[in-house]
């Protein structure tokens, strides 16, 4: 079998589980400057960028990353019409292989990053899933990281999903924000539209 494409998942959420206010913003009490340039550095050191559109990493680099936008506006795969290095994905209509195709990225790593129905879409394909915590922030009625949250919390998740909690390093001393890496206790099981060569 030949290389394939590396799943890693990132995000910050807060005490309570969550990655946004109801209304999908993300509030300023989540925002650290040690999370963001892990953030950064982990997504200018990605192949591929992966969310729904209603997100969006909003860096200096991001213009120039290669990305699938998840769409219900169109039937299976097609280039954005407004972002010649993105690439509009249907679920319903397309595997993700197909996608990774018409993007031009088939090999090296994609990054997860939200929201919650994507984040849980690759629940069974992550080989990592890099989960930031702002312990002192809660967002009462907020938006959770997977949908089941906060009747499950993300941990629970994501070890029901076959991942681990291994490293973890301290992203804000002062804040107690933490990142722990999650990784696969055992491969995953290839899938119909695995992307592999």
């Amino acid at each position: 079998m030949g290389a394939v494409l590396r799943i890693e998942g990132y995000v910050i959420v807060s005490a309570d589980g969550m990655l946004a206010t109801a209304d999908r913003v993300m509030p300023e009490t989540l925002k650290f400057e040690g999370d963001q340039r892990f953030f950064n550095a982990a997504l200018d050191r990605a192949d591929l960028i992966v969310h729904g559109r209603h997100s969006y990493e909003d860096q200096p680099n991001s213009p120039r990353r290669r990305r699938i936008v998840l769409s219900r506006s169109i039937a299976a795969v097609a280039p954005d019409p407004d972002n010649r290095n993105a690439t509009l994905w249907n679920p319903a209509g397309a595997p993700f292989a197909r996608a990774c195709a018409q993007a031009g990225v088939e090999t090296g790593t994609a990054a997860v990053i939200g929201g919650p129905v994507v984040f849980a879409m690759f629940l069974d394909r992550y080989d990592t899933f890099w989960l930031s915590r702002a312990p002192r922030v809660t967002i009462p009625g907020g938006l959770g990281v997977f949908p089941d949250v906060p009747a499950r919390s993300p941990e629970e998740i994501l070890s029901g999903a076959g991942l681990a909690p291994r490293e973890r390093q301290v992203l804000d001393e002062t804040e107690g924000v933490t990142v722990t890496a999650w990784r696969r206790v055992a491969p995953a099981t290839p899938r119909s539209d695995q992307v592999s060569e």
